[in-house]
């Protein structure tokens, strides 16, 4: 199997220069790219541009451009081809789906912040100095780059990129390894139910409070957020250092969210796998659920239009997104992989409503957002860990209606 691993790296103001240089370099090549598909496409009798002609072509551009284009892996250049050429894959995949297209675009410099080296030892090299202390990544045109290493590299690294977020940087290292002891069982089965109010509720009648970071950090976003708003819409040689400041300001502050909620994501999945053999959870639509409200037109006034409850579906979403439900189920099918687990989406249909005692289906079964009371058994109990132990039944059928 294959596992990856992120490592914060520490470079020199030097390597800093010359990683972001790098990537300065892999974006142009890309950009160039793409205007050359699309020329041809537009001018030469729509005519479709193949990675293999354009990685052809890289001796060429590198022996042209040595300053900038031949200092740089060539490996590393055939992975950004390789790059816009999944992306056109997608478009294609989608026009002829019915999907909105989405036709590759030129990325910005900010905006293309990752160079991958398809293997190790070409154009890059993993622990390049082994009897130094400090682990080090060695990259061409760049040398030998401190790594600060939290956790050991388990089985034989295959491939290794490089990250920008902010301001620092990463390596994204991925290696084949054999597929892990799973860890013994423990003979528990549950069924989770994911909220706002609470984060989770489980059949065992457990709740994970929700941590809300994107809301705890609302009021220092709309600051930095107002601030960087002051400063009008100009070219990017026309920018001020006070206006990248508050740029970068907004970014830190939205990369803190993002580790916060992986942090809690990581922890959370990780509770569960160690704890339950068998896991099932709602197979939720996440992108539907967060859509924005349809308007209603005025069929009494042309040109107008009827409230549509938009201000509270759109703190509805806002909710749903700081949650992270999908990032968590995410990491909780990974983790359940590497551990041996049973991992089950059920259909979320009226779990909440449902009664786990008599099996009476109705809305009115929940007068409240956090209350179930059966009309017809006079059942109570909590909503979330009704709707867990309904999702942990639906589960359990499903699981044993497979084929061994």
């Amino acid at each position: 199997m294959m596992r990856a691993y992120k490592f914060l790296m520490r470079p020199t103001v030097r390597q800093a220069q010359a990683l972001g240089e790098m990537l300065r370099d892999h974006c142009s090549l890309y950009n160039g790219a793409l205007q050359e598909r699309r020329d041809a496409y537009r001018h030469v009798s729509k005519t479709s541009i193949k990675y293999g002609h354009q990685s052809v072509q890289l001796k060429k551009i590198r022996s042209f451009d040595p300053e900038r284009q031949g200092r740089w892996s060539f490996s590393s250049q055939q992975a950004t081809l390789r790059r816009l050429d999944k992306a056109f894959a997608a478009f294609f995949r989608r026009v002829k789906s019915g999907d909105k297209p989405g036709y590759p675009r030129f990325r910005g410099v900010n905006w293309f912040d990752t160079v991958e080296f398809p293997r190790d030892g070409d154009g890059c090299r993993w622990d390049s100095t082994p009897h130094d202390p400090v682990p080090r990544v060695r990259l061409q045109g760049v040398g030998h780059v401190k790594v600060h290493q939290h956790r050991p590299v388990a089985g034989k690294v295959k491939t290794i990129s490089v990250k920008r977020e902010g301001r620092r940087w990463y390596v994204v290292l991925t290696a084949e390894q054999a597929q892990p002891e799973p860890l013994p069982r423990t003979g528990s089965v549950v069924g989770i139910d994911m909220g706002i109010a609470n984060f989770l509720a489980d059949s065992g009648g457990e709740f994970v409070p929700n941590p809300r970071h994107g809301r705890r950090a609302a009021a220092k976003l709309e600051a930095a957020q107002r601030a960087l708003s002051r400063f009008p819409r100009v070219g990017r040689d026309k920018r001020t250092g006070n206006h990248q400041r508050a740029v970068e300001k907004v970014a830190q502050l939205h990369g803190k969210v993002r580790r916060q909620r992986l942090d809690h994501a990581h922890k959370t999945a990780l509770d569960l796998i160690r704890e339950h053999d068998f896991i099932a959870h709602e197979d939720l639509k996440i992108r539907n659920m967060v859509r924005a409200a349809k308007p209603k037109p005025d069929p009494e006034t042309p040109g107008t239009f009827l409230p549509n409850g938009a201000t509270a579906k759109t703190g509805l979403n806002r909710s749903i997104a700081d949650a992270g439900w999908g990032v968590f189920l995410t990491i909780l099918h990974a983790k359940a992989e590497s551990a041996g687990r049973d991992v089950i989406a059920v259909d979320p249909r009226n779990t909440s409503r449902r009664c786990p005692a008599c099996g009476h289906t109705a809305k009115e079964n929940r007068p409240a957002q956090e209350q179930f009371h059966c009309i017809s058994c006079d059942h109570q109990a909590h909503a979330d860990t009704v709707g867990a132990t309904n999702v942990l039944r639906a589960g359990l059928a499903r699981r044993d209606a497979q084929p061994a």
